[in-house]
């Protein structure tokens, strides 16, 4: 992404015409007037949001997740590559992938990786891609979408990747799918953010189970919006506490936010997000960063391959799951990698996986959709 917060305003806004929606959920009026964008002109975004007391980093990184790159379609007999990127390394991944692209002209593949923050809306599963990339459970494993093609024996785990990160292979944790259906190129994990000023005289949570006490009714803010995260919550909270478990989460929900939003809120005491938004929190500020003792929840990137187009596939597969991009991912992203290559910068901090067998032996979209309605019915409460 080509952009830095002393770029004036109305040269972001020309440039970048998918960020309007951006300033204006963020106070920026009269976007379509000449006269504003004049004076508009004349301003950084870092003088403008250091006005509105608004933090730049989290704003830079909302721009960043508005930013759209062409899809590169239409080529003739080409392998199709589909997926959601997540935002903070959405640019990067994007920038690699082409470059990939030039280096090896043999190749021949139309893809489309948008935003995570796009949904899965646009997705046609009628009409299903050779490769597809996405984070979260609810798309894969729900019988309706991904999970029908997995139980007809479609894909096949083409990476040549024997044994993953340590982080992610040990006695504690097992992310390899053992039936070498799925692929993962890495994790989200989920922590805790604290506002010391706003928790008052309540103790400092430091696990899940914290994070689930009365006295944090009305305290927490979680990334609705960020469903694939949010579902990994649910699921998580529901294998580890039960239904009580979620309908406490539910009873503790204050709002829903963006993450990049909660960095700047002076709203809950506690809010849960992607450990990436942590690295914006300034360090003597009133936030502090909490790692649960149970673990960071995890919703893992998954990396889905057509068995019968191993063959075309196989390079794009070992990209992507390869230690550069693994690199980017980790280091950029702050999303541990599972390429065993990378030194991951959240090694031997402990990670909550619901479990392969705990994803076999479920009906993962049904659990969900049980889920939600639990957690609606705390927040009701």
């Amino acid at each position: 992404m080509h952009i830095n917060a002393d770029m004036n305003i109305r040269e972001i806004l020309e440039k970048f015409p998918e960020s309007i929606d951006v300033f204006t959920n963020n106070g920026f009026k009269g976007l379509d007037d000449e006269r504003v964008l004049e004076v508009l002109e004349k301003i950084t975004l870092r003088e403008a949001l250091k006005l509105k007391k608004s933090d730049l980093n989290s704003f830079m990184a909302l721009i960043e997740e508005s930013i759209t790159t062409e899809p590169r379609k239409n080529k003739e007999d080409a392998v199709s590559l589909m997926g959601l990127l997540p935002c903070p390394v959405r640019i990067p991944l994007l920038e690699g992938f082409k470059k990939f692209l030039d280096n090896n002209p043999d190749i021949n593949v139309n893809y489309e990786l948008k935003a995570a923050s796009s949904g899965l809306a646009w997705l046609d599963l009628n009409n299903l891609a050779d490769m597809f990339i996405s984070a979260g459970f609810d798309l894969f494993f729900e019988k309706e979408r991904m999970g029908k093609f997995k139980a007809e024996g479609l894909f096949k785990d083409i990476t040549g990747i024997e044994k993953y990160n340590s982080d992610f292979e040990n006695e504690t944790i097992s992310l390899k799918d053992p039936y070498g259906d799925y692929s993962m190129l890495g994790v989200v994990p989920a922590i805790f953010l604290v506002n010391k000023d706003i928790i008052g005289d309540r103790p400092m949570p430091t696990s899940w189970k914290d994070i689930l006490d009365p006295k944090f009714k009305k305290s927490v803010s979680l990334p609705i919006a960020d469903f694939d995260l949010f579902n990994a919550i649910l699921v998580n909270i529901y294998k580890n506490f039960g239904e009580e478990g979620v309908r406490a989460l539910g009873n503790n929900l204050l709002e829903s936010m963006h993450p990049a939003q909660m960095v700047g809120s002076n709203g809950p005491a506690i809010t849960i997000m992607p450990y990436f938004f942590s690295k914006m929190i300034k360090e003597d500020g009133p936030m502090s960063v909490v790692w649960p003792e149970e673990g960071a929840i995890i919703s893992p990137i998954f990396m889905l391959t057509k068995k019968s187009k191993e063959k075309e596939l196989k390079k794009i597969a070992e990209f992507m799951s390869g230690e550069a991009v693994g690199n980017i991912i980790s280091q950029q992203g702050l999303f541990p990698s599972v390429n065993p290559n990378v030194k991951n910068p959240t090694s031997g901090k402990p990670m909550m996986w619901v479990g392969w067998d705990y994803i076999y032996n479920n009906d993962i979209g049904k659990l969900i959709k049980h889920c939600e309605e639990i957690f609606n019915e705390g927040v009701r409460a």
